[in-house]
């Protein structure tokens, strides 16, 4: 039909079309990694394993079994202050452009939430609350010459994470879990070249989706251990709605319903613990997460009979994570940590957008823990991240390139601090 075609170039490469859930995200892709104040100074080496913070349990449900006698709770803030600049030109009817977002990544906090219960000897229940995607990205001048494909990139998730974890014995322990997801996303762009007060296209949805969590720790001896841990994709079927702020392609300027199905990728986590002497432990984790699942989903307008708008063409590698750290004991009270990683993404330049300008990053990490009493802890932690050289060519070929917008090409200048602080109480 000749009006799903013409919408499909208003839209699918500039509302919908660069990512559906993309943001100025902290680890690969658009998920969330800061989950944890505790490892949040290791850059996250050891995360899968049993230690005093139960957080673990976010990437191995099985390291509950660590937890204390009587109830733990825990509360983790993480304070994000992300840098993300894209610097260029933009060609539209033949006439460039200078490009310039000026810092295109927004500050958040993200909070999470581990409670355990130690049942018995050998069992263990607990509760996780997690905002496992999000953030946004939105330049400062909604009319920079690139808005076509981005104006503004919002989306907020949160995550509940029952789990139950059975220690089988000194060496084995497992646990399983459920995820019960929701998921809030806006996107924004110019309608139209040239974008300067042009009237802006805007995406919205909602869903909610389930999923589970397992894992296995595994102590063969004294000193020694290995976490293994998995979270399961999560099926949304997201329905919401997009504005036309004018008439495009036979449809009249309005706001219509639309419908897709996004799969949240699986995540595999093996991390090791070696106690090097009574004081200093050496820490590692290495992770997979399965990015290429995503692909293309389809884009339907439900309100006008399940016509298929176009495809979301995500198209994303599988990303890999790996980390070093180490942990020691300066006294009774205080346990200091660092540690370093390397990140790499699932985006390529090949498929890189202006929404989510991702690529391969380095970790740097500190922390420290204050064990106040038997009680009451305090977990600091810092990481500082690098972003490694970054382009950006959205010419013909590229999957987000539409020739109203131009050719957009440049490079992106990135960097992160994150400082975060949680307490931790067992009564």
């Amino acid at each position: 039909m000749s009006w799903a075609t013409n919408k499909t170039t208003l839209i699918a490469s500039t509302a919908i079309a660069a990512s559906l859930v993309a943001s100025s995200a902290f680890a690969g892709g658009f998920a969330l990694r800061e989950q944890s104040s505790y490892y949040q100074g290791t850059s996250f080496a050891g995360n899968g394993t049993t230690g005093p913070s139960i957080s673990s349990v976010f990437w191995n449900p099985a390291t509950i079994t660590g937890a204390k006698d009587g109830l733990t709770f825990e509360a983790h803030n993480s304070f994000i202050v992300p840098q993300a600049d894209i610097n260029g030109t933009n060609t539209v009817l033949g006439t460039p452009a200078g490009v310039a977002t000026g810092d295109m990544a927004s500050d958040a906090w993200i909070g999470a939430t581990y409670t355990a219960y130690k049942l018995s000897d050998t069992t263990f229940i607990g509760l996780g609350i997690n905002a496992p995607y999000g953030l946004s990205t939105k330049p400062k001048d909604g009319d920079w010459s690139g808005a076509g494909y981005n104006r503004s990139s919002k989306v907020f998730s949160i995550n509940a994470n029952p789990v139950v974890g059975f220690k089988l014995n000194e060496m084995v322990s497992v646990a399983v879990g459920a995820q019960v997801q929701y998921i809030d996303v806006r996107l924004t762009n110019s309608a139209a070249a040239p974008v300067l007060s042009s009237g802006t296209t805007a995406l919205q949805g909602t869903s909610m989706g389930v999923g589970f969590t397992a894992g296995v720790t595994l102590k063969p001896l004294a000193g020694t251990e290995i976490g293994l841990g998995f979270r399961s994709s999560v099926a949304h079927d997201l329905g919401g709605t997009v504005s036309l702020p004018v008439a495009s392609g036979g449809l009249p300027a309005g706001t219509y319903d639309i419908k897709t199905k996004l799969i949240t990728p699986e995540m595999v986590t093996l991390s090791a613990k070696q106690r090097i002497t009574d004081n200093f432990r050496l820490l590692g984790t290495f992770e997979w997460t399965n990015w290429s699942r995503l692909e293309a989903p389809k884009v339907l307008l439900s309100d006008l009979g399940d016509a298929q708008l176009t495809t979301l063409p995500f198209n994303y590698d599988d990303g890999y994570f790996l980390s070093i750290g180490g942990e020691y004991d300066f006294n009774d009270k205080i346990t200091l940590r660092a540690g370093a990683a390397y990140e790499w993404s699932p985006i390529s330049t090949e498929i890189r957008s202006a929404r989510l300008p991702d690529n391969d990053r380095i970790w740097v990490s500190a922390g420290g823990s204050y064990n106040y009493n038997d009680h009451l802890s305090l977990d600091i932690g810092y990481t500082h991240i690098f972003g490694t050289d970054t382009d950006i060519e959205i010419v013909p070929g590229h999957q987000d390139y539409a020739a109203t917008k131009g050719s957009l090409v440049g490079s992106v200048d990135s960097s992160v601090d994150i400082f975060s602080a949680s307490l931790r109480y067992t009564f």
